[in-house]
């Protein structure tokens, strides 16, 4: 395989967003997850800068929008754990409950922001208790708005020669739809705006609810990717609609060959890829890559940190969950499987894992 925008500088131009396709992607696809989130809080434009240096092939991220419709990066819209707003008085009457896909949270939420407000906070690290070391980047970025990572990877493009890819997820968007806050119309709007509204432009478009990638097939051609969660769930979306089947459903043949109707791909949860016992260890891969293959799509599948604390127990060394564990022979126990890519917090490892599984 070539790297990502090989033999595409040329058409790359001054702009860097380049011509190509996803298939020409390295593999295993190395995709750093909400950057590099092991190393730096996460959603910031430090934590997609390291990753874009550590030599990731795609930088993720995820978008909540604003009261003012504008779009943001953050893991969800609950700020109470990746910002400081806490620490601003001028927002303590913000604090609210709300229900979000049916669940119940206390704290800040971007929808009540405009982005003005937004950005007189600054960005935290959200698990302190593992990764006590990021904390000493906490307050040093503030919450990155999508047009500003669209104009950075242009940036980052031109001075590099190649495209950075991007991989972008659309959080709670029924959710956001109800509350007149539609991501999908915004989201398209940038994405032509800085070319990347073609099926052979540098991105990728995801979500947990098919619908929204449906609504986003209709919009752009950027090829789109559903996130599957645990086997007994069921995406929000088809709660809304009565729709009464699980991601189980959705990962059969059938499942796969309606998925392959309107995306590209496929973002499943690690433990549909390789279940665990009981006891925590891997078990015996199910047949999701074969027949998601069949189908035609490619496999993305969340996602790998070094901890030992995430890690599948066999893979675990020593009592303290936040040590690092052998990270690399978890990473060749799901490349052996035959995914198109994964998402990692830790892209280095992820791309070290790569070149040691190629060599054999």
């Amino acid at each position: 395989m070539v790297t990502a925008g090989a033999g595409t500088a040329g058409a790359a131009g001054s702009s860097g967003r380049g011509r190509g396709s996803y298939r020409d992607l390295p593999v295993p696809t190395v995709v750093a997850h909400r950057g590099a989130s092991g190393y730096r809080p996460e959603h910031t434009l430090g934590s997609y800068q390291l990753a874009l240096d550590m030599g990731a092939d795609v930088v993720e991220q995820d978008l909540v929008p604003t009261r003012d419709g504008h779009l943001v990066c953050r893991h969800e819209n609950d700020i109470t754990g990746t910002t400081d707003v806490a620490d601003h008085p001028e927002f303590a009457s913000r604090r609210t409950t709300k229900s979000v896909d049916g669940v119940e949270l206390t704290g800040w939420f971007t929808e009540d922001f405009t982005l003005a407000e937004l950005k007189t906070l600054r960005a935290t690290e959200r698990i302190p208790g593992t990764r006590q070391r990021n904390t000493l980047y906490d307050g040093r970025w503030e919450v990155p708005s999508f047009e500003e990572v669209l104009k950075w990877a242009d940036r980052e493009g031109r001075r590099r020669g190649r495209p950075v890819w991007l991989h972008v997820e659309t959080k709670h968007p029924s959710y956001f739809r109800g509350l007149g806050l539609g991501l999908e119309e915004p989201l398209a709007g940038l994405l032509r705006k800085y070319g990347r509204h073609r099926g052979n432009a540098p991105a990728f478009v995801q979500s947990f609810e098919p619908s929204s990638i449906q609504r986003l097939d209709e919009l752009v051609g950027t090829p789109g990717v559903v996130l599957l969660s645990a086997a007994d769930s069921r995406p929000w979306d088809f709660v809304e609609a009565g729709d009464p089947r699980t991601v189980a459903d959705l990962v059969t043949p059938e499942g796969l060959k309606w998925i392959a109707g309107y995306a590209r791909g496929i973002g499943p949860t690690l433990d549909l890829v390789i279940p665990k016992g009981a006891d925590g260890r891997l078990g015996e891969p199910t047949t999701l890559v074969r027949d998601a293959h069949r189908e035609g799509l490619i496999l993305h599948p969340y996602t790998m940190r070094n901890e030992n604390t995430f890690l599948p127990a066999d893979f675990r060394r020593g009592t303290d969950p936040n040590a690092y564990g052998d990270a690399f022979g978890a990473f060749r126990a799901y490349f052996e499987t035959g995914i198109d890519g994964i998402f990692s917090d830790n892209p280095d490892t992820a791309l070290l894992a790569r070149d040691a599984f190629r060599k054999g």
